[in-house]
């Protein structure tokens, strides 16, 4: 039986309204947005991992990373998403289970890529389908289905020729039981109007460089996130606050 903060989020992703999520590392980021007015919080896996000093690519322990999202859940009283990058395993048993584990410590969405963590290229297409069907035993969670196409093509000049495999990947992702599909490092809104209207799931974009929300809420996106974005500005911040203070 789906809770009401699940429920609450799923009703957040409306297409042409989107859920914006300024993506946050700990309970301290994510009390700190909830106080500037989001109605939902989500974790950036890259700025979690730099948080507790760890590269991206599953290397944080996934006990650490439950201990990290039961924090960030007790300290707010909004839905959390985590981005959950490949799930720590490959075998569909064991995405479950750690899934479960992610349900259990509070949240009530994840992220799920199709990159071959500690590899090369994509999952197939058979293959993520089934992790994704996967993830949904885990738990009754939203399942933000991401695909890896755009961000392995760092030409942007190429991404127009991917668009159609993009599209293959989210309805077939959608097919076993995706609640939305995220298509990170893709920043032509035209291109990702393209895939809203071709995928019948809330379609999320990452916000990066002069990509304006009205642009992505006329291409009829459903989600906007911010990826490590936040994590570096702070930091960033600190560093220079710091330097002038010890200077």
């Amino acid at each position: 039986m789906m809770n009401d903060k699940a429920k609450q989020f799923h009703a957040l992703h409306q297409r042409g309204n989107p859920l914006v999520l300024y993506n946050i590392w700990d309970a301290g980021s994510a009390k700190a947005v909830v106080d500037a007015g989001a109605v939902a919080v989500a974790t950036g896996s890259w700025s979690v991992a730099a948080a507790q000093g760890y590269s991206d690519g599953e290397a944080i322990p996934l006990a650490l990373l439950v201990q990290i999202v039961g924090r960030i859940a007790a300290s707010v009283d909004v839905p959390l998403s985590v981005d959950f990058e490949g799930a720590y395993a490959v075998d569909p048993d064991r995405v479950a289970q750690n899934v479960a584990q992610i349900a259990a410590a509070g949240a009530v969405g994840i992220n799920l890529e199709d990159q071959i963590i500690g590899g090369t290229g994509l999952h197939s297409i058979e293959v993520q389908v089934a992790r994704i069907a996967a993830a949904k035993r885990g738990g009754d969670l939203f399942i933000n289905a991401r695909t890896d196409v755009f961000l392995q093509e760092p030409d942007v000049g190429r991404h127009a020729g991917l668009v159609d495999a993009a599209i293959a990947r989210g309805v077939a992702y959608a097919g076993a039981g995706a609640d939305g599909f995220f298509v990170p490092g893709l920043t032509d809104s035209a291109l990702i109007g393209r895939i809203c209207a071709a995928v019948d799931l809330p379609v999320n974009a990452m916000r990066k460089g002069d990509m304006q929300i009205a642009d992505l809420t006329r291409a009829g996106v459903g989600r906007l996130s911010h990826g490590p974005g936040p994590y570096r500005e702070a930091m960033g911040a600190l560093t220079e606050r710091c330097t002038a203070a010890v200077g």
